[in-house]
């Protein structure tokens, strides 16, 4: 075997464990692509170096807390990516979430050599991100903050939300997880004003708080509320055509819209969908709607009459 390539293995299993509190063997097997044979073989062979590791069956590994060793040079490629990851995260984070991760990457940046500071420096002047839409609520600069510090203190949320159907509402809610989605922040937690778990959106608070009560509910962890809301959301079949040329400018938006497949065909382009709101597709086929045939389903067709007449009586 390379003895490179696993000294790296054996080296980047070493600060995966430094990284998180306990790690499954499983996990370690998913992360370095690799058969949970070798991880106990790579584990031996640290444990052998002298590297403190606890395990338990059942458990996971960790490192004695004490433990740490002098941290190493991030190689060229990896200091690069500090170029771009800080105008991303401007891009993707909210003021006061933003400002820490600058803070920490300033620090990560001081690590690095004179010549790669030059380097990194000269890349961030070449990088612009084009902010075409926030991702955020600027009105509420410290509300993606208040959510992570409320999941890692185990303390309940008071929110003040506007909801679609009804003006602004006091919550209070236990968070379960953070996610984006179709160019949106959202947020599931536990709405002791509803008594259940229920799916709220980043932009449509108005006030945050993080108050001094505990968490009082059992929650499962957030992909189980994400996989029970993909199952539950009952998805219609699209099929339409349209030209090679208007099917390029339909690429960067159809994935928010339920695409599954395209093929090719002589008079243009056939794609396929499947989407949970109908609606939705409906307003947005409309914007090629000069170049787009609709296939299946008949109903869809109608829908964009309606609309487009409604839009046609308010001109």
């Amino acid at each position: 075997m390379d003895i490179t390539k696993r000294f790296d293995r054996l080296l980047g299993i070493y600060f995966y464990l430094q990284s998180k509190p306990v790690v499954k063997a499983q996990e370690l097997a998913d992360k370095f692509d690799m058969s949970l044979r070798t991880v106990y073989r790579d584990i031996r062979s640290l444990l052998h170096a002298g590297v403190p590791i606890v395990g338990e069956a059942g458990i996971g590994y960790s490192l004695m807390s004490t433990y740490k060793i002098p941290p190493i040079r991030f190689s060229e490629q990896e200091a690069l990516s500090f170029g771009v990851a800080e105008k991303l995260m401007r891009h993707y984070l909210d003021k006061e979430m933003g400002e820490h991760f600058s803070s920490a990457l300033r620090k990560m940046k001081g690590m690095l050599r004179f010549a790669e500071k030059e380097h990194v420096a000269d890349l961030e002047s070449k990088v612009l991100i084009n902010k075409q839409k926030n991702f955020i609520n600027e009105k509420v600069p410290a509300a993606l903050a208040t959510l992570f510090e409320s999941m890692v203190k185990k303390r309940q949320v008071k929110l003040t939300y506007k909801a679609l159907e009804s003006d602004l509402q006091e919550r209070h809610i236990e968070v379960i997880g953070v996610f984006q989605e179709d160019q949106f922040w959202y947020f599931m937690a536990y709405c002791h004003l509803r008594k259940a778990v229920r799916q709220f959106r980043l932009d449509r608070i108005v006030d945050i708080h993080l108050t001094e009560k505990r968490y009082t509910q059992q929650l499962e962890p957030l992909h189980v509320y994400l996989e029970q809301r993909r199952k539950n959301q009952e998805k219609q079949i699209v099929r339409i055509r349209t030209s090679r040329e208007m099917a390029r400018y339909m690429y960067w938006d159809r994935q928010y819209f339920g695409f599954v497949s395209e093929e090719m065909k002589d008079d243009g382009v056939e794609m396929l969908f499947h989407t949970a709101n109908i609606h939705h597709f409906a307003r947005w086929i409309l914007m090629f709607a000069d170049d787009v045939k609709v296939l299946e389903p008949s109903f869809l067709k109608e829908m964009m009459r309606d609309v487009l007449q409604r839009a046609i009586a308010n001109l």
